[in-house]
């Protein structure tokens, strides 16, 4: 199911590897449904540091949530280099890597954000560990690089 502007590559072992230049509905779908995000940055001695979180989407970036001063966005703010992979939990066969820049917008916008996210993945209103200390910040990354990969359309019928 390649959407508008990706470049669909030929079928490989029942696997489609789609490029689109942005987020396109599909990649969007992945990141709007229940699924969890491994987020990869580079810790200070250059290695991989990867943490799985919440994720969302605004239709441009993908949008993760923390807070400051954790593993991951202190790499963050040292280097904004991303690797955002999301896995769909109904069909692990599917996947969707972004590559980007991480920006952050701010602890007011992460902390309506958490809320948010409370909403998807724990059905309720209000984030219930919402705490003066540990104040939320919203972190959008702005993709360079996009692969989607997803198995062909028969294959999810069988």
């Amino acid at each position: 199911m390649a959407g508008p502007g990706a470049t669909p590559e030929p079928f490989l072992g029942g696997l489609q590897i789609r490029r689109p230049a942005a987020l396109d509905a599909a990649a969007c779908a992945l990141l709007e449904a229940k699924n969890v995000c491994t987020v990869c940055t580079r810790a200070a001695d250059g290695t991989i540091h990867a943490q799985p979180v919440w994720v969302d989407t605004d239709g441009e970036a993908v949008l993760l949530n923390s807070v400051p001063g954790r593993a991951w966005v202190r790499n963050v703010e040292r280097d904004d280099r991303v690797t955002c992979t999301t896995v769909n939990l109904e069909n692990p066969y599917e996947f969707l890597e972004v590559r980007g820049r991480a920006e952050l917008r701010g602890r007011e916008a992460g902390e309506r954000h958490i809320h948010e996210l409370s909403k998807k993945y724990l059905g309720l209103d209000a984030y219930p560990f919402s705490s003066a200390d540990e104040p939320r910040i919203l972190i959008a990354v702005v993709p360079e690089r996009i692969v989607h990969v997803e198995p062909e359309a028969e294959d999810l019928d069988a």
